[in-house]
């Protein structure tokens, strides 16, 4: 059965420690679990009941082209205007409690695992029915339209039914579960699940065009951010700029998940505005 980290709020007692391990490089960023605390929070225009920490958000020298949050829906709450931004596309990605998300005029409803992908300009709603908190993860981007490329549909899933894909030549000690097609050229995000069984590693310091966020979902490892080996757990955040040096080993004793995202599948932007 998977398992899903979830934030709790609440505040360190005041006999904790200082010192922890977050850290904020012009390459990389960890946001460890215990920063997500009450006084962290954040709340968002004609949502209900609802309350949300904010792990990503464009920055110069930080995310530049998603934002993340981590959003609590009490009992009752939610949106019926949950989207402000017409030109954002998006990815729910439930960790716990049930919610109802009404799409284009259709009922899903949804639990632990369950993952939406929201094209610009749907049609959704999101609510709370049941007596218990609910918490998803809610992955934002502005959609790069492209003449003469279709903008992807919504879709509905959940990782159960989501092949484990083995990455080459590892044994199955790291697999990849991939929501959409690489080879679907619409798509200019991808958001999967990463898993490494006990021993499993990236073997190279991978260094690509792709920024990257990482929210662990499960278990622990360590991680080569740039030049630097940090010990993370789940409930932690990482965010890597682009052709920031990344690597893992999971040495366990459980296996390590992350949901993971990237930015996929359009030319390098060459020309900016300036105000």
């Amino acid at each position: 059965m998977n398992q899903y980290y979830v934030p709790r709020g609440g505040l360190p007692p005041q006999t904790e420690l200082t010192t922890d391990r977050s850290m904020f490089t012009e390459a990389y960023a960890v946001i460890p679990r215990r920063t997500l605390s009450d006084i962290t929070t954040s709340l968002l225009p004609f949502w209900d009941e609802t309350r949300l920490w904010v792990i990503a958000r464009p920055l110069s020298g930080f995310a530049e082209t998603f934002s993340h949050y981590i959003v609590e829906v009490s009992p009752g709450g939610g949106s019926d205007r949950p989207e402000t931004d017409p030109g954002a596309e998006a990815v729910l990605f439930v960790v716990d409690g049930g919610l109802t998300l009404t799409l284009d005029g259709a009922a899903h409803e949804l639990e632990p695992g369950s993952y939406a992908f929201l094209p610009p300009g749907a049609q959704w709603t999101l609510r709370n029915g049941t007596g218990a908190k609910a918490s998803f993860h809610w992955i934002r981007k502005a959609y790069q339209q492209i003449d003469g490329i279709e903008v992807p549909p919504a879709f509905v899933t959940h990782e159960r039914d989501v092949e484990l894909g083995a990455m080459p030549d590892t044994d199955g000690k790291w697999c990849t579960q991939r929501f959409t097609d690489p080879a679907d050229i619409r798509h200019d995000m991808h958001v999967n699940i990463v898993t490494f069984e006990p021993g499993g590693a990236i073997t190279f310091p991978e260094t690509h065009v792709m920024e990257h966020g990482l929210y662990v979902l499960e278990g622990k490892a360590v991680y080569l951010l740039n030049t630097d080996w940090v010990e993370v757990q789940e409930g932690d955040y990482m965010w890597l700029r682009a052709f920031c040096p990344q690597a893992c080993y999971a040495g366990g004793p459980g296996r390590f998940r992350y949901l993971l995202y990237k930015d996929v599948n359009r030319h390098m932007t060459l020309s900016r505005q300036f105000v």
